[in-house]
């Protein structure tokens, strides 16, 4: 590694952690309807929305109305979606007349993007229209962000408000969750990312004869806007295919700086938000400690695992000891394993490089990152809330090693949350173990894999962790554009997101009914470094115990086998 590449970590670093206790406390602010410096501006615009739309913002729903609300509007954005791209070929903004997707990749799509998964079977510039682009995936990307901060919004106020059972309002949730939360980064992030090349245009694409001779088609498009929200509302979806290594979605470093920032900005600025509900800002930070240190253990040993020669090779010296197959030159290997870390912390998705080429322990930190839950900083909102739950684990853990009724922030977990609990401990299992193994024992499906031996196996694997996970990265040797993967695939996004986001609003229900009680010197304290490392194992243990076998029989039997 040379001085620069410690200089972007550096750089990455600060620019994420310096404004995320000002950005959580705004985010607080807009939530709760106070008034932000951004209200002159929008506050009418807000206003107008809930005139439109007959919503009262002052009316407060109970979990189960929340849930409904929510549950209708993401089926009313899913059925417009797979609408759009079914008849993209007859619908405006097409100037390469594209046709209209094969309908079990429209399903695959729409019930992607509606989940914050963002996977894709198929290369953008190529397959879709820049109405399929705008009004059917920009638009996706900014909703699902918003649903996931709502209901983290939600779960804060179940756990800091006492004998209620309102929770808020949805519409009122989603409201301010797009327009204060993410529009106006998206517009900074947008502008800056035009500035530094990335095409915002309708222009139809550019045909280009080469120094060879040979014809070019160059994708042109609205680009800039989608590479904006994708980061930042953790998305990930690419505008062309090859996402974030495509020179026209990620065109210098500091366009690359800055988009790797974005993808875990709102997330970390979130967890200080929960402190600002809870009005103790130590959980917020023994929170971030157990998500940094998780980060730093598996960013620590992916960029170890990458720049190890390769045995095979017979590589003797040290500077050509790092292999760059699969790299983006322009960023280096540490920049690739850099992003690769973090895309996969955050349920992100995009890449700058090939994941498949990844060195066998780097891509399974990049696995672990995902099996965990996608908790060390996860989606917008859904990586919080899927933290919180680990806490409420380590708590009930605590209270059984000490033999008294567990409680967090004055709260008891009893039999209710507990079975709640234990029914979020099944959808990663279910989804990449049960869909994975299904799709193992079946000739057809196995088709879709490149290679023999392990690492076939973790591209199997790698999918439907992705998938569950609403992560949406690949290990690019997968071919998944099949009916069986289309909708195996589909369904392990569902699972993903609608199988966290029902048992945490129950949660936050039955935590808003009980008291609290004062909390006293016989308490577990849950903000000092014996909760963090209690947490931190937790995590850990419970993903450890799911996957080790699944991770022996991929990627570290493929680390084995070529002789380290």
């Amino acid at each position: 590694m040379h001085s620069y590449d410690y200089l972007l970590i550096l750089a990455f670093f600060v620019l994420v952690l310096l404004p995320a206790p000002w950005l959580g406390r705004f985010y607080y602010r807009v939530m709760e309807g106070e008034r932000t410096f951004l209200s002159p501006v929008l506050g009418p615009v807000e206003r107008i929305c809930y005139r439109l739309s007959g919503v009262d913002p002052q009316t407060e729903q109970s979990w189960k109305t929340y849930a409904l609300a929510l549950l209708a509007f993401n089926l009313a954005g899913f059925l417009l979606l797979f609408a759009i791209l079914l008849f993209q070929g007859a619908l405006p903004l097409n100037p390469q007349q594209l046709p209209g997707m094969e309908w079990s990749l429209a399903f695959n799509t729409a019930m992607s993007f509606v989940t914050n998964t963002n996977w894709q079977n198929y290369s953008g510039e190529a397959s879709l229209s820049y109405l399929s682009q705008m009004a059917g995936l920009t638009v996706q990307n900014f909703v699902s962000a918003a649903t996931g901060i709502a209901v983290l919004v939600a779960f804060c106020r179940g756990i800091s408000r006492r004998s209620t059972q309102h929770l808020g309002n949805f519409w009122a949730d989603m409201t301010r969750a797009t327009l204060y939360g993410l529009l106006p980064l998206c517009l900074v992030l947008a502008l800056f990312l035009v500035w530094q090349g990335v095409p915002q245009t309708f222009a139809h694409y550019v045909d280009a004869v080469t120094l060879q001779g040979a014809n070019q088609s160059i994708p042109l498009g609205p680009a800039a806007s989608q590479i904006a929200i994708k980061q930042l509302g953790t998305n990930g979806g690419g505008f062309f295919g090859v996402n974030s290594a495509h020179p026209f979605e990620n065109p210098t470093a500091w366009s690359n700086l800055f988009e790797l920032v974005s993808i875990i900005l709102i997330p970390v600025a979130l967890v200080f938000t929960f402190g600002n509900y809870v009005k103790d800002m130590r959980q917020s930070k023994a929170i971030i400690a157990c998500m940094l240190t998780l980060f730093l253990i598996g960013g620590a040993t992916a960029m170890w695992a990458e720049y190890q020669p390769n045995p095979t090779l017979n590589i003797v010296s040290v500077e050509q000891a790092a292999p760059m197959e699969g790299k983006e030159t322009r960023f280096g290997t540490s920049g690739t394993v850099l992003w690769t870390a973090t895309t996969t912390a955050a349920s992100n998705g995009s890449v700058n490089g090939m994941h498949d080429s990844l060195n066998p322990l780097t891509g399974m930190v990049a696995l672990v990152n995902m099996m965990v839950g996608e908790v060390i900083f996860g989606g917008v909102g859904a990586g919080l809330y899927g933290m919180l739950l680990n806490v409420l684990i380590a708590v009930f853990l605590a209270g059984l090693m000490i033999g008294r009724t567990p409680e967090y922030l004055g709260k008891k977990l009893q039999a209710r949350e507990v079975k709640l609990l234990v029914a979020t401990l099944l959808v990663m299992p279910v989804g990449v173990l049960v869909f994975g193994a299904l799709a193992a024992s079946l000739p057809g499906p196995m088709a879709a894999v490149s290679n023999p031996g392990p690492h076939g196996f973790s591209q199997l694997l790698y999918a439907y962790t992705s998938a569950t996970a609403n992560n949406g990265s690949a290990f690019g040797g997968f071919s998944a554009n099949t009916l069986f993967h289309n909708l195996m695939l589909s369904l392990s996004m569902f699972l993903g997101r609608f199988g966290y986001i029902l048992p945490v609003l129950a949660l936050a229900g039955s935590l808003a009914m009980k008291k609290t009680a004062p909390q006293g010197q016989d308490s577990f304290p849950t903000h000092g470094v014996l909760f963090v490392t209690l947490l931190t194992v937790t995590i850990l243990l419970v993903g450890g115990l799911t996957f080790l076998p699944t991770l022996a029989l991929g990627p570290i039997a493929e680390h084995l086998s070529m002789g380290f």
